[in-house]
């Protein structure tokens, strides 16, 4: 492709882009596409001759787009968000273009320093403390993983990096029970040990009882475990339940333990003044995670990672062969030192984008909205008798579950069911499920980019129309 064809093309796309974000509203959420459908489509061999981008383009549009599922509309209401917004589109076609590898200030001294800055913004507007130094990494399982390495180094005298786990005991990582399965992941490929992970129980409101923290960490130094690293979150997956950081941090200094904050959702909601008691007790945390991929209008993938001691970071991860030295090492950031892989994209730039775009104000303006429209939906779930409010929204997502008079308790988690699916296979809205105490509960997550009263409104009706039609 020449560049006058890439120009070309270029235009063509940006026209079709725009389109589709003032129109994505209108197509399915969920694509409804079956298992091999697309696959089907595609043809077995490469082809041994080039095609013009015109025939791609059209597979893209015939082929592809069926079989995608719309997280940028207003009517997603499932998981947690990935959200983007148009200057953080900009962005990443400028850093697409730049094809930038950022792993050391050597290889591109822009983006490193713009990286150091925006972490420096967000931390200061976040309320963080001063002394904390932040680093992009690609998603929160990535970054709660250098967490849980960290804390192993820490727990070992860094001397599992260098001989191996032989010696040490076993060593305990703690989280509540609606701790993300991220960290499960993270104590597997740290070689801690699945078993190792203590899940302790929570309080009603699904946050971590730090009682049952302290009892379990007392009990396994007693048998002669090593506690090594509590996980406490600020949003949990399945209802956003935020953990009594300062009560647990309190119990981590208390034994030496490593306390990591998981706050991929509610981190952002740290912009907004008011919000600020989720993070009492943040001095006694040494690392925390959030995604401004989720609730920040900045595309996937862009997590941020703070750590209260960089050095600490730095020694776990470094490896330095001879073809990474440079004349400016220790003078510099080099971020590559920061985490687990060696190549980084240029991130930092669509993040700088998106906070400039929409500005400090902006940006706690639509969180704000957001908030108050699972306030809103809430609200209408609870004046609805045979609809049942799980808890009050924290954050931007609602749980609750349908009751129907007169049915029998064992078969209520098969009718929040069949509402799911059925809600999600009109096309019209795409909700998803947690259980909570062996209950099949639906969560309603408002914070899309662009969603509005009308969408979560109209989202309620056909809720409430739909279920009308269920029955065992």
């Amino acid at each position: 492709m020449t560049t006058s064809e890439f120009q070309k093309y270029a235009h063509e796309l940006v026209d079709w882009m725009a389109w589709y974000l003032d129109n994505v509203g209108t197509f399915p959420v969920k694509s409804s596409v079956k298992p091999g459908e697309v696959f089907a489509q595609l043809p077995s061999e490469p082809p041994l001759s080039p095609e013009g981008f015109d025939m791609i383009f059209r597979d893209f549009q015939d082929i592809l787009l069926p079989g995608i599922t719309h997280w940028q509309s207003p009517n997603f209401f499932a998981y947690f968000p990935a959200n983007t917004s148009p200057p953080s589109i900009l962005a990443e076609m400028l850093t697409a273009t730049l094809g930038a590898q950022c792993m050391i200030w050597e290889t591109s001294p822009a983006a490193t320093e713009l990286e150091e800055r925006v972490m420096n913004w967000l931390r200061d507007n976040m309320g963080l403390p001063s002394s904390f130094e932040g680093v992009i990494q690609d998603t929160a399982s990535t970054a709660t993983l250098a967490a849980i390495v960290s804390a192993r180094e820490k727990a070992t005298g860094f001397r599992f990096n260098e001989d191996g786990g032989d010696g040490f005991g076993a060593l305990r990582v703690y989280g509540s029970t609606q701790t993300h399965s991220s960290v499960e992941k993270g104590v597997k490929i740290a070689g801690i040990g699945r078993k190792n992970l203590v899940k302790v129980r929570v309080r009603s409101d699904f946050s971590l009882d730090p009682d049952a923290l302290e009892e379990a960490i007392v009990n396994d130094i007693e048998k002669g475990f090593k506690p090594c690293c509590v996980i406490a979150t600020i949003g949990t997956t399945g209802t956003t339940a935020v953990d009594p950081v300062g009560r647990i941090g309190a119990i981590c200094s208390k034994y030496g333990i490593w306390l990591h904050i998981d706050a991929a959702l509610g981190g952002t909601a740290l912009l907004l003044p008011e919000m600020a008691y989720m993070i009492d007790g943040i001095e006694h945390a040494d690392s925390f995670v959030f995604n401004p991929h989720k609730w920040m209008f900045t595309n996937f993938d862009c997590s941020v990672y703070f750590v209260r001691d960089a050095s600490h970071l730095i020694r776990t991860f470094e490896i330095l062969p001879d073809y990474l030295k440079t004349r400016t090492r220790g003078q510099v950031n080099d971020y590559r030192d920061w985490g687990i892989p060696l190549g980084r994209r240029f991130r930092a730039l669509k993040l700088w984008t998106v906070i400039r775009t929409y500005g400090i104000e902006g940006l706690q303006h639509k969180i704000r909205y957001h908030i108050s429209l699972a306030a809103k939906l809430a609200e209408m779930i609870s004046a609805e008798p045979e609809f049942e409010l799980i808890l009050p929204p924290l954050l931007n997502t609602v749980c609750f579950r349908f009751i129907p008079d007169g049915t029998p308790a064992g078969n209520i988690n098969e009718i929040n069911e069949k509402l799911n699916h059925k809600l999600n296979d009109t096309g019209k809205i795409y909700l998803t499920h947690t259980m909570l105490d062996g209950r099949y509960v639906l969560r309603m997550v408002v914070s899309q980019t662009n969603v509005t009263d009308k969408h979560v409104t109209d989202a309620w009706n056909l809720i409430r129309s739909t279920s009308r039609s269920i029955s065992l």
